[in-house]
């Protein structure tokens, strides 16, 4: 916990939502929010009390009573608002995430916008949350099924992606008619404070949506509180895990997606420009500090020979403060995270990787005490370095070799993650062979980074995710949402009843 200094004193207090309202915490524990490209404080956010975080999830409670029985179209209607205003905000929430997050603002709209995709999908949950119905099961007999709300939800959302990830989770719960209460990160939690405040603005009722803050203390009371269905999570493996299992002892619904180590294969044949920039925008791009980020490549035969080549593209790419224009790697979130990263490269040629570009201590002129590393490639990486067992969460790519397809597949499917993955070939059957065979969630067939849009679940696998049914799209309307079975019979007042076994003969 860093102590708020005397200019942070000065700094506006982020506030809990609670009921509707904006609420100051009483709290005696804060956390400054600052700007990782200047070191600003920006703001101070509490770290909610218990008798806060019962609040907000009795009130949560109270609200389902009333939300869970409001017209489908109703709910739907309050996200075609939101989208609309989020439409409207956008550039003042970019604006806020790239200064306490460090993205450029060509990528906090990114962020924004991904997250907004999802509002939309929300918008249609008419046509989303549909039971089925089988007409004379026996005689006389149907039997349909209700996609029934849970209650009380919770969201428990990382730095990295402030605006896409509680965008992932608070509409969709809310749509399907649960009620919310969400933790954003403690580190940058003003943009998502600004989307809270435009959902009520959309329609949003009292205690439907609340947010609290916090840290360790806060994710166990949300994980052990008795009133709270169902929890949405994403971050590291480490909170994921411990989360997963407290929350399901618990007895609870469970969604945790979490670290990564996304590979890339290139094949020989792969359209090299093409391929040259895709690789650079997703292993560098947002400062390494995604969870799909591409962070190993492996060079296929011939396309071993690149390595020069990749190593020139991604000296060309500018490292400045994220409202800089022409920008493509702004700093890591933090002091920490910036020890972290640089902790790591050292460790990646103590280990015997040949560091073919070294992006530690640039030269960033007007923003010398922000948190910045450059793009940095090794090579020659192979498992049991730290550079490739760990999840590095900054702008380092590895690069490792293989002789085949077939050795590049089993490589990656060696790792414990499967978050993503993604081919860079022309061959029609180099690619079916990879989607066939891969054991990761989400694959890309000459797409780096393959998200998919909320059409479709977002589906790690293995040590990337814990819980059957993943974010967004059809999967998590099931997430969200309890089957009840119903089985009918109605008699017409003619018809007279003979004996007393109602039992219903499905022969």
């Amino acid at each position: 916990m860093n102590a708020p200094d005397k200019s942070a004193v000065l700094a506006p207090t982020v506030k809990l939502l609670i009921n509707g309202q904006l609420v100051e915490s009483k709290t005696t524990q804060w956390r400054n929010v600052v700007n990782p490209a200047t070191q600003e404080v920006l703001a101070r956010v509490p770290f909610a009390t218990p008798e806060e975080i019962n609040l907000a999830v009795s009130n949560a409670k109270e609200a389902f009573k009333t939300w869970k029985k409001t017209p489908i179209g109703t709910r739907a209607r309050i996200f075609l608002k939101l989208q609309q205003l989020i439409r409207e905000n956008m550039k003042e929430l970019a604006a806020i995430l790239t200064a306490e997050q460090g993205k450029t603002l060509p990528d906090a709209e990114g962020d924004v916008f991904r997250g907004l995709e999802v509002v939309e999908h929300a918008a249609n949950i008419g046509n989303l949350q549909l039971g089925e119905l089988a007409n004379n099961v026996a005689n006389g007999v149907d039997t349909y099924t209700l996609n029934q709300p849970l209650g009380v939800c919770a969201g428990i959302t990382p730095f990295n992606f402030p605006a896409m990830i509680p965008l992932w989770m608070f509409p969709m719960a809310i749509a399907t008619g649960n009620t919310f209460v969400l933790k954003p990160s403690e580190q940058d939690p003003m943009v998502t404070m600004r989307l809270c405040e435009l959902a009520l603005e959309a329609g949003v009722p009292p205690g439907v949506l609340n947010v609290i803050h916090g840290g360790e203390d806060a994710v166990n009371a949300i994980c052990d509180h008795p009133d709270i269905k169902a929890i949405s999570f994403v971050g590291s493996t480490k909170v994921g895990t411990h989360v997963y299992n407290r929350a399901s002892l618990n007895g609870k619904r469970v969604q945790c997606m979490m670290g990564a180590k996304n590979h890339a294969i290139v094949m020989p044949d792969a359209n090299k420009e093409q391929s040259l920039n895709a690789l650079a925008g997703a292993a560098f791009g947002a400062a390494g500090q995604r969870c799909m980020a591409l962070s190993v490549v492996v060079l296929v035969g011939d396309a071993q020979k690149w390595i020069p080549e990749l190593v020139e593209k991604a000296k060309t790419l500018k490292v400045s403060g994220g409202t800089e224009a022409g920008t493509d790697v702004g700093p890591v979130v933090s002091c920490a995270a910036l020890s972290r990263v640089e902790g790591l490269i050292e460790r990646g040629i103590a280990d015997g990787a040949k560091l073919e570009l070294d992006g530690r201590k640039p030269s960033v002129k007007g923003y010398e005490k922000g948190n910045f590393v450059g793009p940095t490639v090794f090579s020659g990486v192979k498992p049991g370095m730290s550079v490739y067992d760990q999840e590095i969460f900054g702008p380092v790519l590895c690069i490792a070799e293989a002789a085949d397809i077939d050795e590049a597949i089993a490589f990656i499917n060696a790792n414990p993650n499967g978050n993503g993955t993604a081919i860079f070939t022309q061959s029609g059957a180099a690619a079916r062979k990879f989607q066939e065979e891969i054991d990761v969630g989400q694959v890309g067939i000459n797409v780096p980074i393959p998200v998919p849009v909320p059409l479709f679940s977002f589906t790690g696998s293995r040590a990337s995710k814990l819980g059957d049914l993943g974010p967004y799209g059809k999967q998590v309307v099931m997430f969200y949402t309890q089957t009840k079975t119903v089985t009918a019979r109605w008699f017409d007042d003619s018809t007279t009843s003979h004996g007393v076994n109602t039992t219903i003969s499905l022969k």
